[in-house]
């Protein structure tokens, strides 16, 4: 797994690509351990390049939802392939992430203003 980080327009992007297994999970918690820490208070993980995350990577994310909610901060994916989105439906994480179709669409809801 390999990431990239952009920021632009008040948003923090991280652009995954690989598969997101028991191999390179701890790789992923160290770098959204790091994002934890800074509390960026928007944080979209760019999901184009992933094909597969495996029960590991699903604890991961949800592990680093719990910390951003201590924060207030916000999180979403995108770009999610529909391989990776069946696994998020069939555990029923889709209910619990924010999940979007577009860069576009996770930017107006998580810099929405609040109560718009």
């Amino acid at each position: 797994m390999q990431t990239r980080e952009i920021s632009e327009a008040g948003l923090h992007i991280l652009a995954l690509d690989g598969e997101i297994d028991l191999a390179c999970s701890p790789e992923l918690r160290e770098v959204l351990h790091a994002q934890a820490k800074a509390r960026r208070p928007a944080l979209v993980l760019d999901f184009k390049g992933v094909s597969y995350v495996d029960s590991s990577g699903l604890a991961t994310l949800i592990e680093y939802v719990r910390k951003a909610q201590a924060f207030g901060g916000s999180f979403a994916l995108v770009n999610v392939s529909e391989r990776v989105q069946t696994i998020f439906d069939l555990v029923r994480l889709s209910e619990f992430l924010s999940i979007y179709p577009t860069l576009a669409d996770a930017r107006a809801a998580l810099l929405a203003p609040p109560g718009a």
